[in-house]
């Protein structure tokens, strides 16, 4: 191992909240490292290109990061695959595509790290969820059944894992995150818009806590959000 620095990785690590995540977590004295299944354009981080759907490439990376900076304390799953349209015009893959891209990367690296992050003392593992977690709206029947997907397996990961020291959290994203593209696409106030270093601030904090008091799931919104 070469640093000290304990180790937090950002699954989804493209412009937006996985970027922020990676700067916000950098200035809370970690090492981070981000996973992405492109590297970015421009980026000012490790970013490790690999398709977390993919169980062999995906544990080669961790493999070798685990060798570089020991098991990590914080992993924070963050990817997305975002589809919204009538049930009549969404495909098997689009239904298919949602389902790999937020459930089973997420199960494959659970899979790859949670037995490290045990046997390293424990740490925090925090998925983030959306309103689509709780609720299926129209026209998005393959999101938000990927995203149910995404909770159910979080719980399972929380009732195996946190008594063995990983505590495990679901965040529930109820809202529209304030990024260049989300401006693009909705009409909405960008002052009614969840901020991405707020977010970061509070998974932060969640990696804070005590272990006799943990989170395992939290909704935000902003303030004058409905539910």
């Amino acid at each position: 191992m070469t640093q000290s620095l304990p180790l937090a990785i950002v699954a989804g690590a493209g412009p937006g909240l996985g970027n922020t995540l990676l700067s916000h977590f950098e200035r809370g004295g970690y090492k981070v490292v981000g996973l992405n299944r492109s590297l970015p354009s421009t980026t000012d981080f490790d970013i490790r290109v690999v398709d977390l759907t993919n169980e062999k490439a995906t544990n080669t990376v961790i493999a070798s990061l685990i060798k570089e900076y020991g098991a990590p304390k914080v992993v924070i799953h963050n990817t997305a695959q975002l589809v919204i349209k009538p049930l009549a015009e969404t495909t098997a893959d689009d239904f298919e595509t949602c389902w790999r891209s937020m459930a089973l990367s997420a199960f494959v690296l659970a899979k790859s790290l949670m037995q490290p992050m045990v046997d390293n003392g424990g740490g925090t593992f925090i998925v983030s969820g959306a309103t689509a977690s709780l609720r299926g709206s129209a026209k998005f029947s393959a999101f938000s059944s990927a995203k149910f997907a995404l909770r159910g397996l979080t719980q399972s990961l929380a009732r195996e894992f946190q008594s063995q020291g990983v505590h495990v959290v679901h965040s529930i994203l109820d809202g529209i995150i304030d990024t260049d593209n989300s401006r693009s696409l909705h009409s909405l106030d960008p002052s009614k818009m969840m901020k991405p270093e707020d977010i970061a601030d509070v998974y932060l904090g969640l990696c804070q806590q005590p272990k006799s008091t943990w989170t395992h799931e939290c909704d935000l919104r902003p303030f004058d959000g409905s539910f």
